[in-house]
């Protein structure tokens, strides 16, 4: 079968090598995609936001099945697009993406069904916004209600911080439209844990744990990113709490959101904290986590491409995930000066270090061709991923391959996964 992947970025070169993986495949194409995935897949360039050209495409070359990897295209509607065609579309539809697309509808979504998270209010008004500031608790949390590249969340340690941050995002529009709304949250303490999983619009299948490093630099210091490592499993994630999880917040996400008539098929991705309270609801995504998708699907052994058909065709019931018995720890390698400012073109070499092996993988997130040359071409560059039997093996290993690659201004945290395996 012919696979079509949408999108450029780490989380899309590990889902291309989850799908190289599959026996069921004959050909991979990527839009845009990267250098690296250039490597396995046909690059089509289409952006990921041209929806009817894209579409146009997957019917010319009669592509079998397209994967989304990516949340804006997801939330503005291109499974809908697709499937109006007959095409074979895996991810939520537009009206279901709303989980992810407005942190309002999914803190509602949760009060309405007594889904574990944090006491909120939600604002329309800069000056509500700020009276309500006024008399609040702190720490506080302000979340731009849209899409923000995963950087529109603020932890604010007292008023003037959080003044200032909420005439940022709802004033000075620092994130855009995704700050019309805001919400603004009880701040929770606890361990924060990330958790996948595929749905079929009712049943819900849970990936292996995993756990993010969102700080720019070491020490959890610095302003959010996209990620900047990552490992799985995490040590704090139980067989007690996914019990609870399954319960409390698993089954009755995949249920609720089909009794609002919004049935979500695709991926879930629930951002947890473990509060003393028990496990409660930080914020749901519609899509693979990025950089969590290259530590959780180098690990799961079923075929990639079985598993998102049985949540097309609503048999997911039929499948039982399963991941190996080993841990992994990727680190990213960013240009420096991220996420503020940073330059491009950058030469990268070292990347035949990771040729063929099983052990080591270089996820591409911001690369691309120039005069016959791997150049950088984003904030994130590379994600550097090691496999091994226990989390401190698989640390090590990864940052000794972070040495293999270089290019100018390369920059990462040195203490990824370290506070949690001392």
């Amino acid at each position: 079968m012919k696979v079509l992947i949408v999108g450029s970025g780490g989380r899309e070169h590990a889902i291309a090598m989850a799908v190289k993986k599959s026996s069921k495949v004959d050909k991979i194409y990527c839009a845009p995609g990267n250098a690296g995935i250039g490597e396995i897949a046909e690059l089509v360039p289409i952006k990921p936001m041209e929806f009817d050209a894209l579409a146009e495409f997957a019917v010319n070359e009669k592509i079998d099945l397209t994967i989304i990897g990516m949340d804006d295209p997801l939330v503005g509607g291109i499974v809908d697009v697709f499937e109006k065609k007959g095409l074979r579309v895996f991810g939520p539809s537009k009206a279901a993406a709303i989980l992810e697309g407005s942190k309002a509808f999914s803190k509602d979504l949760m009060k309405k069904y007594g889904i574990p998270t944090a006491s909120y209010e939600t604002f329309t008004d800069l000056n509500e916004a700020l009276k309500y500031l006024e008399t609040a608790e702190y720490p506080i949390v302000l979340k731009a209600d849209g899409l923000a590249l995963g950087k529109g969340v603020l932890i604010c340690m007292d008023k003037n911080e959080a003044i200032e941050g909420a005439k940022s995002i709802m004033g000075d529009k620092k994130f855009g439209d995704a700050g019309s709304t805001m919400v603004i949250e009880e701040f929770m303490t606890g361990r924060e844990v990330s958790v996948l999983s595929f749905c079929d619009g009712k049943t819900i299948r849970i990936m292996t744990s995993a756990q993010d490093h969102k700080r720019a630099y070491d020490g959890d210091k610095g302003p959010n990113t996209g990620g900047m490592g990552t490992f799985s499993p995490s040590p704090f994630y139980t067989k007690e709490i996914d019990e609870i999880c399954m319960e409390k917040i698993y089954k009755p996400t995949v249920e609720a959101m089909a009794k609002e008539g919004r049935s979500f098929k695709g991926i879930i991705f629930f951002g947890l904290m473990l509060t003393s309270k028990g496990p409660k609801v930080l914020e749901y995504n519609a899509r693979f986590g990025d950089p969590e998708a290259q530590v959780v699907l180098p690990r799961m052994k079923n075929d990639i491409i079985d598993v998102m058909e049985h949540c097309i065709d609503g048999t997911l019931s039929d499948i039982n995930l399963e991941f190996e018995d080993n841990a992994a720890v990727c680190v990213v390698l960013a240009s420096d000066g991220y996420p503020v400012s940073y330059e491009k073109g950058k030469e990268i070499t070292g990347l035949d270090a990771f040729n063929n092996r099983k052990d080591i993988f270089c996820f591409h997130a911001g690369t691309a061709m120039k005069d016959g040359k791997i150049v950088t071409n984003g904030g994130r560059v590379l994600g550097i991923t090691a496999l091994d039997s226990e989390l401190k093996a698989a640390r090590k290993k990864a940052y000794e391959a972070t040495e293999f690659v270089k290019f100018d201004n390369k920059y990462m945290r040195n203490d990824i996964g370290m506070a949690f395996m001392e």
